[in-house]
């Protein structure tokens, strides 16, 4: 197999989009091995529940959580969205480079992941998925799936109306949009399950999640994520 990733490198040279090197591994192409490896996973003081990054360690939890507990468990997340990692989500999302969801879920099986009775992976809009033609997190969530051997259940969470693109708008204006626009569609109940998300911005996507998830009788949510921005406000 090592073998086989040296020929494909050789045949199909790429150069990486972080330092501009020749790649030299297939299962990172396009990034060289350097670039890829040099992803650090955030290890430093962070909230507890929302994992958001704090100033001190002396803060176990923030003042968003403080103030209102998340329907979920915890949130874990390997790094900052920045640098390689970012560019590598980005690849992945927007430009149908499928083959970085096997290398990004090994990163996801680094993390403490407690027990689950299932894998779910935040979902697409219709008209969204017919546009892109997959959902980047649903294909991290198959490998995760085999990695930690935990049953995928891709249709238990929907998302039933398009939402306009939330770049822009700030953590109230997201919630607002999101409301009410997730449901469930299989017998969740009693069950401890790991939601899976790429990047998380202001919470507001996996809060909603979570939120239909309970609500539908799930013991406990486990948000499980690629990249953390550092956003001013975890609103």
């Amino acid at each position: 197999m090592k073998y086989l990733g040296v020929l494909l490198n050789l045949l199909f040279p790429s150069k990486c989009p972080v330092c501009g090197n020749k790649s030299d591994d297939h299962l990172y192409n396009p990034f060289c091995t350097e670039c890829w490896r040099g992803i650090e996973r955030y290890s430093g003081p962070a909230c507890n529940i929302c994992g958001i990054p704090t100033v001190s360690s002396l803060t176990i939890t923030c003042e968003s959580c403080l103030k209102t507990k998340p329907p979920f468990s915890r949130v874990l997340y390997y790094g900052i969205y920045d640098g390689a990692l970012k560019e590598a989500i980005h690849l992945l999302k927007f430009n149908g480079v499928k083959r970085l969801s096997k290398p990004l879920s090994l990163m996801l099986s680094e993390l403490p992941i407690p027990k689950a009775d299932g894998i779910i992976p935040v979902p697409l809009h219709h008209k969204r998925l017919h546009q892109r033609e997959f959902n980047q997190t649903a294909s991290i969530s198959r490998h995760l799936s085999k990695n930690l051997k935990i049953p995928l259940m891709l249709d238990v969470l929907k998302k039933t109306k398009e939402t306009p693109p939330q770049t822009d708008v700030t953590g109230k204006e997201r919630l607002k949009n999101l409301k009410n626009v997730f449901r469930t569609y299989e017998e969740i109940n009693g069950l401890d399950l790991l939601l899976i998300d790429d990047v998380i911005t202001t919470g507001a996507t996996i809060r909603e999640c979570a939120k239909a998830l309970i609500k539908a009788g799930a013991k406990s949510v486990t948000v499980i994520a690629l990249a953390r921005s550092m956003p001013k406000q975890n609103t």
